[in-house]
């Protein structure tokens, strides 16, 4: 059976560098993947990977 690596927990040895993604970028993600929702299973994936995301996101910028 395989096993994940343990979580990163330090941060970044470059503090220079930027976020993994900015909450706009997230923003135009999310909707792309609802774009490419439907009822197919990979829209349905799409849909809920839309809505998982959109439940971590702050509601303001």
């Amino acid at each position: 059976m395989d096993s994940l690596p343990p979580p990163v927990t330090d941060d970044y040895p470059d503090p220079t560098r930027l976020p993994l993604i900015s909450l706009y970028e997230a923003r135009e993600a999310m909707e792309l993947l609802l774009h490419f929702a439907d009822d197919t299973s990979e829209g349905w994936a799409a849909g809920e990977l839309a809505r998982v995301l959109a439940a971590r996101l702050p509601t303001e910028e």
